[in-house]
């Protein structure tokens, strides 16, 4: 087992920047998700480390050993890509042996570490079929296991689940969760799915364009977002964005349309910045109809609603506030029509203060 750490990496085609001066520590047996939007460099950071890409600037050290100029295969790492890439040829048991087989390994060494890896995934019952004979989530175990029996240092995941349906994503990504607990070997998984990012992984990495904007638990990343683009990133549906201004030396955060007091546990922040332009983030579950049983303080608002989406368990309503489009999630028994005027409580405790010129958070 080993860590994967990347110093002032940076990645360059021709003139174009992917990648700037990448900071990261990933400790050992560490579950670690990249996560952004298409485009940010998260599969371009993980084909580094496997020595898929030539890295432009910055060290890359795996265990104790900087492994800028080392081929992907001494770098004793394991990946499965997005594409399963199995040999249609083979048989799932020779493709399980077929990296072993490359290696020069023993037959009876062999043979062990297939059949544990295929009991393990539950496909020891398809050793003998070809891929076209699988189901996608069969490949996707076959792809899993060719990583596993080779024992690697490090796992590296690129986007595995994006070819599988809603249900069976749910269900591969607990088995890849659970798989790694069991045999803490130091993961990196890279998503451009906030929930997969947020249920799978130990600590999760936000990337955008090519900038390290956050990295922490899933918790973390929820309750304190660095950033403006790291609170829209993380959370479903994504958090509200209100232009406001701290007034009455830190008592109110007024907007174009309507004022919010500032509760206690905000006022050490906002009478430091009396008079500052701030982005105010309030997510959609701090938003409740009125009547709901709340937490701390709150702020009464009149919205008239635009869109109400139905979800069962929820309803997620988008409502006007003035010129500010809110969304939030409210009591699924009582969906609003178009027009329809709501009573809607903020909890003033849960929300978020972001500079509004360099949308930090305000701490």
């Amino acid at each position: 087992m080993a860590g994967v750490t990347l110093k002032g990496v940076q990645k360059r085609f021709d003139k174009t920047v992917v990648i700037k001066d990448l900071d990261l520590d990933i400790k050992e047996h560490e579950f670690m998700v990249l996560v952004g939007p298409s485009g940010c460099g998260k599969s371009t950071a993980l084909r580094m480390i496997a020595g898929l890409e030539e890295i432009s600037g910055g060290t890359i050290t795996i265990g104790n050993r900087v492994v800028n100029d080392l081929p992907p295969k001494d770098r004793d790492i394991a990946m499965v890509f997005q594409s399963y890439a199995l040999y249609p040829h083979m048989t799932v048991r020779e493709n399980l042996e077929f990296g072993l087989k490359i290696r020069k390994m023993p037959q009876a060494e062999i043979k062990k570490l297939v059949d544990n890896a295929a009991q393990m995934l539950g496909i020891d019952h398809l050793l003998d079929r070809k891929p076209r004979e699988l189901s996608g989530g069969q490949r996707q175990r076959v792809a899993v296991g060719r990583a596993i029996v080779r024992q690697p240092a490090v796992f590296l995941f690129d986007e595995p689940l994006s070819n599988l349906d809603a249900k069976l994503r749910v269900q591969m990504r607990a088995e890849i969760a659970k798989l790694q607990q069991r045999l803490q070997t130091t993961t990196i998984y890279v998503t451009h799915d906030q929930v997969e990012a947020m249920t799978m992984g130990q600590r999760v990495a936000v990337l955008k364009d090519g900038d390290l904007k956050q990295v922490g638990t899933p918790m973390e990343l929820y309750d304190k977002p660095a950033n403006v683009f790291v609170a829209s990133f993380i959370g479903t549906p994504p958090m509200n964005f209100v232009a406001a201004t701290i007034t009455d030396g830190g008592a109110t955060l007024a907007t174009a349309k309507f004022n919010l007091a500032v509760p206690s546990s905000l006022r050490g922040v906002t009478a430091l910045n009396s008079g500052r332009n701030v982005v105010v983030g309030i997510r959609p579950e701090n938003i409740l109809e009125a009547g709901t049983e709340t937490r701390g303080e709150t702020a009464a608002l009149q919205a008239e609603v635009e869109i109400a989406e139905p979800l069962g368990n929820e309803v997620v309503v988008h409502a006007r506030v003035g010129d500010a489009l809110l969304v939030a999630k409210l009591d699924p028994h009582h969906v609003p029509k178009l027009g329809d005027k709501v009573d809607l409580l903020v909890e003033l405790n849960s929300l978020h203060l972001f500079d509004a010129e360099t949308e930090r958070r305000l701490e």
